[in-house]
């Protein structure tokens, strides 16, 4: 794979359509556009052609725009033709361009090439693929903002305040003969809080627009007829699961994502845990152990009537993943008198509701939020992605460890490089410093004409 290839692919979706785009780019767009269409259009312009074979018979007829170098998407020479949106058409389309000498583009390349060739940096080219993939109005106009910068611009801020304390350091190594001892400035240690704090800030946005993007994962666990599938619906807001008066009813897992607020939760009702059973409700017990270890929290169900001690946990607690948080929910609360106290001081927390009536459900959405640190969203939430927070939290150890360095040992040049590596994990997110094989990953995510 070259920059240098002139690449073509469908730029909509398979199947069916009213319109279906065909998306070439690269040095030999004009030379194939003549020959296509019988001559260049005219830049930026839509044109009526017909799109000629190999016999100068017309494939299709529609809408040319070119785009000449560098005023276009990829930076390249780009044209589109938009004709009808049937696949073999469309196909065809493709084919006669690869006949005369493109190559069917990989996936993401479009954009890939539009960052190689700085038209965008990559958290905006990242931008790109969460609006297409965006789950909700919010999503949306967080990828919106990304994609327009705003996301990129607080990282910038962020490296040049690095920057500023790596060049006052250096230039603290580059003078030792001067009579002030820098190191021990004052304003230097006020400049790291500086960082740390602006640290903070970053990462908190970041954090937000994960959450928006990725979202929660909750698996609903506990005894037959709990009332789980009974709380997976009243989540869902309609009846995705089965609910009878018998054990042992939900045996597979089953799959709900719904949004709180714009965060995107995705809620797993598993089967009841119990000794016994056949062979298929065995299975559903292994898997519901499974999807478990992978969660973000489990929803422990206790049917509040039969067990208002909660004794239910207290024996599957040693089956339970370690390392995944339990919120246990007390169903049933509209039956029940006497229902346990909310416990804030010691074990898990605990909620009481009915997933018949909906009573607590207010409750349990806004614990669910506060759980993951989701707070309402405001005009400046922007998309990331989990390999930001990543970036921004080595970067923010790397500078710890100078500061670190800094009041132990005055040790100007371990500062420096502290600094220096903190500088070059915040470049990892916009691209200035990005492996071929990070990128690889990141594009291979797009779909093919983007």
């Amino acid at each position: 794979m070259t920059r240098t290839d002139t690449i073509v692919a469908a730029a909509t979706p398979p199947g069916r359509g009213g319109i279906g785009i065909v998306r070439l780019s690269g040095p030999k767009v004009p030379e194939l556009a003549a020959v296509i269409l019988g001559e260049l259009p005219l830049p930026r312009r839509a044109t009526f052609a017909r799109f000629l074979d190999a016999h100068q018979e017309p494939v299709d007829a529609g809408l040319a725009l070119f785009f000449p170098a560098p005023h276009s998407y990829t930076g390249e020479h780009v044209l589109e033709l938009h004709g009808h949106g049937g696949p073999l058409v469309v196909e065809a389309l493709v084919a006669r361009v690869v006949e005369l000498g493109a190559r069917r583009a990989q996936p993401g390349e479009f954009t890939q090439r539009a960052f190689l060739n700085d038209k965008l940096d990559l958290a905006q080219a990242e931008a790109i693929a969460d609006l297409i993939d965006a789950g909700s109005r919010e999503a949306v106009r967080a990828a919106m903002r990304s994609l327009q910068g705003e996301f990129s611009t607080m990282v910038r801020g962020l490296t040049d305040a690095v920057i500023e304390l790596r060049t006052y350091v250096e230039a603290a190594i580059d003078f030792p003969e001067e009579e002030i001892d820098f190191l021990a400035d004052r304003q230097l240690a006020e400049r790291f809080q500086n960082v740390r704090e602006h640290f903070a800030g970053v990462e908190q946005s970041a954090r937000q627009g994960r959450l928006l993007r990725e979202g929660m994962t909750v698996v609903i666990a506990g005894r037959p007829n709990a009332g789980k599938s009974s709380l997976l619906n009243r989540l869902a807001g309609y009846d995705a699961a089965i609910v009878t008066p018998i054990p042992g009813t939900t045996r597979d897992i089953v799959r709900e994502r719904i949004n709180i607020d714009g965060m995107p939760l995705h809620v797993l009702d598993t089967a009841g845990l119990r000794q016994g059973g056949d062979e298929v409700e065995a299975e559903g017990i292994r898997r519901a152990q499974a999807e478990m270890h992978r969660a973000d929290r489990l929803l422990f169900v206790i049917d509040v009537i039969d067990d208002p001690l909660g004794m239910a946990f207290q024996e599957e607690r040693h089956r339970l993943p370690s390392d995944v948080p339990v919120t246990l929910i007390f169903n049933k609360c509209d039956r029940a008198v006497g229902i346990p106290v909310a416990d804030t001081t010691a074990g898990p927390p605990r909620i009481t509701m009915s997933a018949r009536t909906g009573e607590g459900l207010d409750v349990l959405r806004a614990h669910l939020k506060l759980c993951m640190g989701y707070q309402t969203l405001d005009a400046g939430t922007v998309s990331a992605r989990q390999r930001h927070l990543d970036a921004l939290q080595r970067a923010r150890a790397y500078t710890e460890e100078a500061a670190r360095q800094l009041q132990e040992r005055r040790a100007g040049e371990l500062v420096a490089e502290e600094l220096r590596a903190a500088q070059q994990a915040l470049n990892e997110i916009t691209g200035e410093f990005t492996s071929d094989d990070l990128l690889g990953r990141i594009f291979s995510s797009f779909c093919i004409g983007k």
